[in-house]
């Protein structure tokens, strides 16, 4: 994954709220390899007509928003199924950051896990930013991830994330990787447990081998 430290980018509303997995990503498309890439259908069915062409009123299709890697969303964003691709075309379409109210669980887990940064926003943040948007559609803000700010036009709002999920993000880690890096204080735990229960049947720990399953899996 890419790492986050401090992005700066285009902010793009989609304040409804409640919006589904299957509006993000519809199931039709789920059976498509994770390396086909699912940018271009993110939001297909209100993206685009019948005929495939852009619908000219859809938020991402408007030239102040093409660029945008910041999603500005409404309540219970991502809610519905778990289907990890919702969160896959908000990546590939270029997205870094979503920043909403409040987020379907699954959904909000899954960002973690491919890089994309989920900011559980207040209230005067969103207000904030939703008014910018309207008086400069194309604005663009700042998210520092070390410092926890989101800031724009000289404003800045703190927000919450679990520090676990923090280092990962600004790692680029994935949950293996992070768990490589114990890889040490696992070992030794488990031959402390094979020493102190040897009638368990459990088989002595071959060094580094987690280490040696995951770069052979690369």
């Amino acid at each position: 994954m890419q790492p986050f430290q401090r992005h700066e980018g285009v902010l793009a509303p989609f304040i409804n709220a409640n919006v589904d997995t299957d509006q993000i990503i519809p199931a039709r498309f789920l059976h498509r390899a994770r390396r086909e890439g699912y940018g271009n259908l993110l939001f297909h069915d209100l993206r685009y007509d019948e005929a495939g062409a852009e619908k000219p009123g859809f938020v991402l299709n408007r030239p102040a928003y093409r660029t945008a890697s910041i999603l500005v969303a409404g309540p219970n964003f991502g809610c519905g199924s778990s289907r990890e691709q919702a969160v896959w075309a908000l990546v590939d379409q270029g997205f870094r950051a979503v920043i909403a109210p409040g987020f379907g669980d699954i959904f909000y887990n899954n960002c973690f896990k491919n890089g994309l940064l989920a900011v559980v926003g207040e209230e005067r943040m969103l207000a904030a930013l939703t008014a910018a948007m309207k008086r400069q559609p194309g604005v663009q803000a700042v998210i520092d991830l070390p410092e926890q700010h989101v800031r724009l036009d000289g404003e800045c709002w703190s927000f919450d994330i679990d520090s676990y999920r923090k280092q990962a993000m600004l790692e680029g880690a994935s949950e293996i990787q992070m768990t490589l890096k114990a890889i040490a204080r696992i070992e030794t735990f488990e031959a402390k447990l094979l020493a102190s229960m040897p009638w368990s049947g459990l088989r002595k720990p071959i060094p580094n081998e987690t280490a040696s399953s995951q770069t052979a899996g690369e």
